[in-house]
């Protein structure tokens, strides 16, 4: 039985200046990354995916490169679309998150709607597991994306009570039996 474990980009480099999906890993994103490569959960992956966003290709470069493997780009995977308002100072940002998922049938200050994020980045998914790839499934992403797949895999509403606690955590299912095999854990210490 294989599992696809939903990775998170970890730490980035914030720059208001670049666009958010062009956003690099920060040392610490880098070094975090590199440690969760040599991990067991990591030993048995076969398959390396990611968002076209730069940190999460980045994020998944590292965990390819210690396996060996190419990594495949989905564009359905990206974090959901936040164009419209453009890089938050985190306070503001924070309050707008918790809104997007609160009303999870409504455009929150333009930002694509939950529901609408939720349905593609389960469709990315499946479209992932239909490739049925032996051995275990890397999947690098987002947390908004990554919390709102993992509502709709354990069958809850959306919220945001589900959400990762920061950058760099991962949550691990089983496709053959629809289990969760474990929630949000953190890539490697902070």
């Amino acid at each position: 039985m294989s599992t696809v474990f939903f990775i998170t980009h970890p730490d980035v480099v914030v720059d208001p200046g670049r666009p958010v999906p062009r956003w690099h890993l920060s040392d610490k994103g880098i070094a975090r990354m590199r440690i969760f490569a040599g991990t067991p959960d990591a030993r048995a992956v076969r398959s390396v995916w990611a968002s076209d966003e730069t940190k999460a290709i980045e994020a998944a470069g590292i965990l390819a490169a210690a396996h060996g493997l190419p990594v495949g780009v989905h564009p359905g995977l990206h974090e959901n679309d936040r164009s419209a308002t453009g890089f938050l100072p985190p306070p503001e940002f924070e309050e707008v998150a918790n809104r997007f998922f609160e009303r999870p049938e409504e455009s929150v200050r333009g930002w694509e709607r939950a529901v609408d994020a939720q349905n593609r980045v389960r469709a990315a998914f499946d479209a992932i597991i239909a490739e049925k790839t032996a051995g275990d499934i890397a999947i690098v992403g987002h947390g908004g994306v990554g919390t709102l797949l993992l509502c709709h895999l354990t069958g809850v509403p959306i919220s945001r009570d589900h959400d990762q606690p920061f950058q760099g955590h991962y949550w691990a299912y089983a496709p053959e039996t629809a289990t969760l095999l474990h929630p949000w854990r953190p890539i490697a210490p902070r």
